[in-house]
């Protein structure tokens, strides 16, 4: 268990790196091909399917990793996933090296290396699978909670050094690339943990012999069918939408709400996954003692819609301050007439809130999401592995992460559609929220087991 966590700590570094840098580099690259105003909704978009082509191919191979890893085991599974995150990785940093004037190539390269990282990627549901066949049913919850948290370093470690790669250079392009080199190194370092340390953990009571399909859509019909696992998968899937459209425009909330400069939006980034390590490694597994999955569930749903919101608040606030005209520091309502007709023309100033109450507010939103969604994770995983058969846990499992990269599709892209529809980029704050809400009624499908 403790090899996998580190193995998922380092390659999730590599992840936590590219991310926050990658919707501003995108946007540097797509403004030379789609430069009118009137396309910002087509930029945006063009961001969101960037974000979300990983997760595309999450969608599309999680449960074909994990059937094949009930298959042929756990390990070799993980280091071929492993390979292919050193080389995409590798890829991505080349294409972040081009210039402007290259903007097309880089936008293809760029979406060719997030879509093999995917692919690569999709083997976490395998580690996933490792910690299932490494502890009984009732510590399951526990299990999770330890991958959760490996998420959660690789998210507070890798942005700060992608920013130490931002100290070095003050060209968001070029400190893209050097991350994305980065992530390609600290993914070698993966893999020669894996191969050094870790250990085949499948049951050979428990291996697959039969001759279906590694593409195989059975597992699906069965996940969503049965009735103790159908609407955890489903729950988790809606929940998971509402929240990617938060977290895949947080970059650009944090470039045009809190005009913080890229060089320093990484530590954001870090406090996230800070809070991600510290609900789930210790929180999470404290309170697990007393609380069941299902109310987990209900606790981060409810957490993360109440976080989604106050950050599309945050948003709004910030055009407060935005005046019509006048003298925009009097913060009064000026009235003045013109010689040819008594009209009284009204100019309202309201005060902006200063940085610190924008800055404040994002990092309460940002950490009750957080939270929220530290809750849901783990309880949602702990439940779909308890209730799948022994002999397929791999599969289920990616069934389970394939739908969770499906609403990291859909997310990205409604919101960062929804971000650029109007001025105070509130919108996709409050679609995430509703969706959050509606999915209350859904939990009480969940029967116990």
């Amino acid at each position: 268990m403790m090899t996998v966590f580190f193995v998922v700590v380092v390659d999730l570094l590599g992840f936590g790196i590219v991310l926050p840098l990658l919707p501003v580099t995108g946007e540097d690259y797509l403004k030379p091909l789609f430069p009118h105003e009137d396309q910002r909704v087509t930029r945006g978009m063009m961001i969101g399917l960037l974000l979300s082509s990983f997760s595309l191919m999450q969608f599309l191979v999680a449960p074909a990793w994990g059937r094949l890893s009930d298959r042929i085991g756990r390990r070799p599974v993980l280091l071929v996933g492993l390979v292919g995150s050193v080389v995409f990785y590798s890829l991505f940093g080349y294409a972040a090296s081009l210039t402007a004037e290259y903007a097309l190539t880089a936008l293809v390269l760029m979406f060719v290396a997030r879509i093999g990282a995917g692919t690569a990627g999709a083997t976490i549901a395998t580690a996933q699978a490792v910690i299932a066949d490494s502890t009984p049913p009732e510590k399951r919850k526990h299990g999770m909670a330890l991958i959760g948290a490996a998420f959660g370093i690789g998210f507070t470690i890798g942005p700060i050094i992608g920013a130490m790669a931002m100290k070095y250079t003050d060209d968001a392009r070029l400190a893209t690339s050097l991350t994305g080199y980065i992530a390609a190194g600290l993914s070698f370092l993966a893999l020669i943990l894996a191969i050094t340390r870790l250990p085949e953990t499948r049951s050979s009571a428990f291996a697959t012999r039969s001759t279906r399909r590694i593409l195989d859509l059975s597992a699906w019909k069965m996940a969503l069918t049965t009735a103790a696992i159908g609407p955890v998968v489903l729950t988790f899937f809606l929940a998971t939408i509402g929240f990617g459209a938060m977290e895949s425009t947080l970059a650009r909330v944090i470039k045009d709400t809190l005009e913080i400069k890229a060089a320093n939006a990484y530590w954001l980034f870090t406090y996230v996954g800070f809070v991600l390590v510290l609900t789930q490694g210790f929180l999470y597994r404290k309170l697990a003692k007393r609380l069941s999955e299902k109310t987990f569930m209900i606790y981060g749903i409810s957490l993360m819609a109440v976080g989604v919101v106050a950050l599309g608040g945050v948003c709004y606030a910030k055009t407060w301050g935005t005046p019509t005209g006048g003298d925009t520091d009097s913060g009064l309502a000026q009235i003045s007439t013109t010689s040819q007709a008594s009209v009284a023309v009204v100019d309202y100033h309201l005060t902006q809130p200063d940085f610190g109450w924008l800055l404040a507010g994002t990092m309460i939103a940002l950490a009750v999401a957080v939270i929220g969604f530290a809750f849901l994770t783990p309880s949602a995983q702990a439940l779909v592995s308890r209730r799948a058969p022994p002999d397929r846990q791999g599969e289920i499992l990616g069934v389970n992460q394939s739908a969770a990269a499906l609403a990291r599709i859909i997310g990205p892209v409604f919101g960062n559609s929804l971000y650029d529809a109007t001025i105070s980029h509130m919108l996709p704050y409050l679609f995430g929220a509703g969706l959050l809400v509606l999915m209350l009624p859904m939990v009480s499908r969940i029967r116990r087991d």
